[in-house]
Parts: C-alpha cells; sequence; structure tokens
C-alpha cells in the first residue's frame, strides 16, 4: 500500500492580505506588495474585494510627514473567523 502525503492547503493571496491585516499594528502598502508580490494598484484591487466581502479595514494616516498609511481590519463579515 502506498502512503498517502497529505499537503497542507495552499495560502492564498487574499488569505496573505487577511493575515497581514489582522495584525494589531496592521500592514502598509508596501508590505502588502512584498507578501503578495503585487504591484500597488493590486493590492487596492484586493483590499476592495475583503470589503465587498463584508470586511471593514480601516486606514490610518502615516504618523510622521513622508510616513505611510497603514491599514487593518477591524471588522469582519457574519460567521468569519
Amino acid at each position: 500500500m502506498s502512503k498517502s502525503k497529505t499537503t497542507p492547503p495552499r495560502e492564498t493571496k487574499a488569505t496573505i492580505l487577511r493575515r497581514l491585516l489582522t495584525r494589531k499594528a496592521g500592514a502598509d502598502l508596501a508590505d502588502l506588495q512584498s507578501a503578495t508580490d503585487w504591484q500597488s494598484h493590486s493590492v487596492r484591487a484586493g483590499l476592495s474585494g475583503l470589503r465587498k466581502a463584508g470586511y471593514t479595514i480601516d486606514r490610518t494616516d502615516a504618523a510622521k510627514p513622508g510616513g505611510t498609511a497603514t491599514y487593518r481590519i477591524t471588522g469582519g463579515p457574519e460567521g468569519a473567523q
């Protein structure tokens, strides 16, 4: 008999976005781009998709001039964990 190898489920880029955005500190655009290997407009489209799916994403402006904004999920769709 052959032993079947179980492979872990593939982590989608949407899952990566959700994981980074649920961190206490959130994530800035550069973090999201490097994690997904997407361009900035694609990351913004991904954020829009999460909003359409029912997630609440807050944008915090940079604390310092020249800094970057930070995004964080503060609420999710009903039944989502």
